[in-house]
């Protein structure tokens, strides 16, 4: 484990001890789309109270703060208000380093949107930030902490799969020009299949096994001009992708799995399972780590696979519809569960830490890729432990 983290979760146990006898008051910066998810979820857990929002569109912020009964402030005053405990950073991926070292330098905790920061260079800026003031930094992806990923972590800590050994995992489509109508932004240096949507699957499977050791890769442009079929007006036009849309990588992780990492967003069609993990005495299916539920199914010895549906379980509904989902969209379980953490004085599961590491591995991905070489990770963050389902109801109201 990075001593900086743990002397992070150490100082900011004797800064936050308010927050053990009150709701952690919150702060939005950044009222896009996401935003109304966080603002309508957090009245689900028990120690989170929206106060406040800012936008640089000041139209925006008064628009969320009439809809969810908040504050609406400009950038500079969010950040100035003595009665705002976090910033939940939900500014542009590019603005991420910017917006949460305010927060920090405002004495004010922060949970970011994925990414952490556009670079693991920021992301280590800002930790050390966040602990030389005694804060605590989160951040999504948290699907990982819902009723599948609980439920695959107590199937592998009890003995079901044995001592796991390898697996995969595959995040294949084609691409976001066929929905979206103006997509470039997502093949650009920053995005990708990637950095895009790795951080799902690289944090469940942390989660799952641990951190990663060493990555090797390779990396291709399937198909370099992209054309947009999404109707809009850019519908029928072209452009080019900066960064490659195709990666097959291999994960070796400190607990001894060697994992196969596929993300691509060239192919048409296939039939791989998302997650995919095998041990000496059986093997398991996960769903997609973008959802927070759904079935995992176990084959134990060889067995038929015997599935284990999370409906009616915490954060367990399986999201629906899957492009825009009116139900089983547990956003905010992450921020819930690190106010949570800021009570009772510990690190929060998905806090910066691990955020960071899945960051650095996924930079290591592109870059063995590039160089077609074997990459050491040069973090190693404590595995997170495993959230309880005692513990996740309670979290809730």
């Amino acid at each position: 484990m990075d001593t900086r983290e743990e002397n992070l979760g150490q100082s900011a146990q004797g800064s936050v001890q308010g927050a053990a006898r009150e709701n952690l008051r919150i702060g939005v910066v950044g009222c896009g789309n996401i935003s109304a998810i966080y603002m309508k979820n957090a009245g689900m857990f028990r120690r989170l109270e929206m106060s406040a929002c800012a936008d640089l569109r000041p139209e925006a912020a008064a628009t969320r703060a009439a809809e969810f009964g908040l504050r609406a402030m400009t950038v500079d005053e969010i950040f100035d208000t003595p009665d705002i405990d976090l910033i939940l950073n939900l500014s542009v991926p590019a603005a991420h380093h910017e917006v949460s070292m305010r927060a920090i330098r405002a004495g004010k905790h922060v949970f970011t949107e994925k990414p952490l920061c556009a670079s693991a260079a920021e992301a280590r800026e800002l930790l050390d930030a966040a602990q030389a003031a005694g804060l605590c930094v989160g951040s999504a992806p948290d699907t990982f902490l819902g009723a599948a990923g609980r439920r695959a972590r107590q199937l592998i800590d009890g003995g079901s799969l044995g001592q796991v050994i390898t697996g995969t995992a595959f995040m294949l489509g084609r691409g976001m020009e066929h929905w979206h109508p103006n997509p470039a932004f997502y093949y650009q240096p920053g995005a990708g299949p990637v950095l895009d949507m790795g951080p799902y699957y690289l944090t469940m499977l942390t989660y799952l096994l641990g951190p990663v050791r060493a990555v090797s890769a390779a990396t291709s442009f399937g198909a370099k001009t992209r054309t947009i079929t999404a109707e809009g007006p850019l519908q029928n036009t072209s452009f080019e992708a900066g960064t490659p849309t195709t990666a097959l990588s291999l994960l070796e992780f400190h607990s001894g799995p060697i994992v196969t990492f596929g993300a691509s967003w060239d192919v048409h069609r296939h039939s791989n399972m998302p997650i995919e993990l095998h041990g000496t005495e059986g093997s398991l299916r996960l769903p997609d780590p973008d959802n927070f539920g759904d079935v995992v199914a176990l084959s134990p010895g060889g067995a038929d696979w015997a599935e284990h549906s999370s409906e009616g379980t915490p954060f367990g509904t399986t999201n629906y519809p899957f492009d825009a989902p009116d139900r089983a969209n547990y956003r905010a379980l992450g921020l819930a569960e690190m106010a949570e953490a800021l009570a009772e004085g510990r690190t929060p599961r998905a806090g910066g830490a691990l955020a960071y590491h899945v960051l650095e591995v996924l930079e290591g991905i592109l870059l063995a890729g590039e160089r077609r070489a074997r990459i050491e990770i040069a973090s190693c963050p404590e595995q997170p432990a495993l959230l309880g389902e005692v513990a996740a109801e309670g979290l809730l109201r």
